[in-house]
C-alpha cells in the first residue's frame, strides 16, 4: 500500500505531526508498537505528574497549620493515587486515538522497520507486510539507559531494581528506596516516594543535582528536598547491586571510601538513549552518532526524503521539544521555511519547589564566549509568593549578554515555575532586550512579575 507519509513511533513528535500532515493533506499511515502517546503519556511526563499532584494535595493537608487551615487524620492511599494515574493515561491515550480517527490518520500497533528504497519510495515492512511512501517521518523516541553496574542487570530481571516505566505501577510504597541518578527522573520521584513515606536515598556521580541546571538552583533544591528527608550522596558511582525486592544492598564509591546500604527497592535514573537499534537505519543510509540520528533545525537526515523528531535524534529529550520538532518536519516537507531554535527550549522539574529553566546560564555562557552576568532577585518581592508560601526561599535568575543587554537566559524555583518559564521563553527566542522587558505590564500580584523586577536591578 502506498502513502504520502509514513510515520515511525506515535509519541509527541510522532502523533502531532501525524496531524498536522493529515491536515496538509497527506495520506498518513503512523506505527506505534505500544500505546499512542510514547513515553511522556505513558510512562513520563502525565504519569509522574498525575503522582506528584497526589503528593502536593497531601502536603498540602499535613502542613495547613501556618496557613490557619488544621486536616486531622490526613493520609495518602498510594494504591488509589496509581489507579487514579491508569485513569488518566487512558483518558488521554484515548484522546490521542480519537485525534487520528479525526484526522484520518491510519494507526497499526506494530513494531515497523525500515526496509529500504525503490523509485516508488521508501518501503517498511511490519508483520509480513510491505508499506511503501514519498516521505518518511523517525520518531522512535527513547529508552532508559541501564548503566554495566555488577549485579544491575539481574537486579532488574528480580523486580529489586526498576527504571521509570516500572516504578510508577508499584502499588506497594517501598520502605527504602535509593534512587541512582539526580537528574529529572530522580527527583521527581524520589519526590513523590519521599512524601508517601520511603526513606529516600539518592546517589549521583555528579557534584549536584538537575544535571545542567543552574548550580545555585540545584542547591536550594537539594536544600528543600533534604529538609523534608531525601538523601543525596554526590560525588559517588554505584559500583554493584543485588537481591531483590523488599531486601537489596546497593555499593558505591566516594572518593577512596566504598560503603553500602540496604534498600527494598532501587530506581535506575541514569539517562536515556535513542531507540535507533534494529528499525533499519543502517539499510536506509541514515547517519547516526552515539546512537542519535543526525539531523538539521527542520528535521532532516542525512538522506533526502527521511526526517526524524523527537528523542530519536537526541538533541533535547523532552515533550514539547518532539512536538515543535514534528511539526519543522511537516513544513519542511511541505516547502515552507522553518527551524527549531534550540536556544530557547523551557525545561521544567515538577518537585515543591518546581524549577523552570530556559537558555544560557552564566556558566554555559561563558563557555560559549558570551560577555554575560547574572542578576537574581528574592521571590519574596512577590506579594502573592509571600501570602503563599510560608518561608519560601524561591529565586528568579536572569541572564544577560552585556554587550547587547539581551535577556539569554531566565532561571527560576518557587511557585508556578512550569506556568511561567514560557514566558522567559519567548524573551530568549525573540531576543529581547532588558529594556523591551520593563516596559512589558505583567499581573499583580503574581509571581512572575518578579522577572520584570529582576530587570530594574540590572
Amino acid at each position: 500500500m502506498a502513502y504520502d507519509l509514513i510515520i515511525m513511533g506515535g509519541g509527541p513528535a510522532g502523533y502531532n505531526a501525524a496531524e498536522r500532515a493529515s491536515h496538509e493533506g497527506m495520506k498518513v499511515l503512523l506505527f506505534e508498537e505500544r500505546a499512542l502517546g510514547g513515553v511522556c503519556l505513558n510512562e513520563g511526563c502525565i504519569p509522574t505528574k498525575t503522582l506528584l499532584n497526589s503528593a502536593k494535595i497531601y502536603e498540602s493537608a499535613i502542613h495547613g497549620a501556618p496557613f490557619g487551615v488544621t486536616v486531622s487524620g490526613a493520609s495518602i492511599d498510594h494504591a488509589a493515587v496509581v489507579d487514579r494515574k491508569d485513569k488518566v493515561v487512558k483518558t488521554l491515550v484515548g484522546g490521542v486515538g480519537a485525534k487520528m480517527r479525526s484526522a484520518k490518520v491510519e494507526v497499526i500497533n506494530k513494531t515497523a522497520v525500515i526496509k529500504g528504497k525503490s523509485s516508488e519510495g521508501f518501503t517498511v515492512t511490519c508483520d509480513g507486510n510491505d508499506y511503501t511512501a514519498k516521505r518518511l517521518l523517525i520518531c522512535t523516541g527513547s529508552e532508559a539507559s541501564v548503566p554495566p553496574i555488577p549485579g544491575l542487570r539481574e537486579a532488574v530481571e528480580s523486580g529489586l531494581a526498576m527504571t521509570n516505566r516500572e516504578i510508577l505501577d508499584i502499588r506497594v510504597v517501598p520502605k527504602r528506596l535509593c534512587v541512582i541518578g539526580g537528574g529529572v527522573i530522580g527527583l521527581e520521584t524520589a519526590s513523590y516516594f519521599n512524601t508517601v513515606g520511603s526513606e529516600v536515598t539518592v546517589i549521583e556521580m555528579l557534584d549536584k543535582i538537575a544535571g545542567p541546571t543552574d548550580r545555585e538552583i540545584s542547591k536550594i533544591l537539594q536544600s528543600n528536598l533534604e529538609k523534608k528527608g531525601v538523601k543525596f550522596i554526590l560525588g559517588a558511582g554505584v559500583t554493584a547491586v543485588s537481591g531483590k525486592f523488599g531486601a537489596g544492598c546497593v555499593s558505591y564509591k566516594a572518593g577512596d571510601k566504598e560503603t553500602q546500604f540496604d534498600c527494598d527497592a532501587v530506581l535506575v535514573s541514569t539517562g536515556r538513549r535513542p531507540r535507533t537499534k534494529d528499525i533499519g537505519l543502517e539499510e536506509a543510509g541514515v547517519k547516526t552518532e552515539r546512537g542519535a540520528i543526525v539531523t538539521t533545525e527542520c528535521g532532516r537526515t542525512s538522506v533526502p526524503g527521511i526526517w526524524a523528531a523527537g528523542d530519536v535524534n537526541g538533541r533535547s529529550m523532552l515533550a514539547h521539544t518532539a512536538y515543535r520538532e514534528g511539526e519543522a518536519c511537516i513544513n519542511d516537507m511541505m516547502g515552507r521555511k522553518d527551524a527549531v531554535d534550540y536556544r530557547a527550549i523551557p525545561a521544567v522539574i515538577y518537585t515543591k519547589p518546581e524549577v523552570g529553566t530556559v537558555g544560557e546560564t552564566l556558566e554555559s555562557a561563558k563557555k560559549l564566549g558570551i560577555n554575560a552576568s547574572e542578576h537574581t532577585l528574592s521571590l519574596r518581592y512577590s506579594g502573592r509568593y509571600v501570602a503563599e508560601v510560608e518561608g519560601g526561599d524561591g529565586i528568579v535568575k536572569v541572564v544577560v549578554d552585556d554587550d547587547h543587554k539581551t535577556v539569554i537566559g531566565v532561571h527560576m524555583i518557587g511557585s508556578y515555575a512550569s506556568e511561567i518559564i514560557y514566558g522567559a521563553a519567548a524573551m530568549v527566542a525573540g531576543e529581547k532586550r532588558v529594556g523591551d522587558v520593563q516596559k512589558l505590564v505583567f499581573p499583580h500580584p503574581t509571581v512572575c512579575e518578579v522577572i520584570r523586577e529582576t530587570m530594574f536591578t540590572i
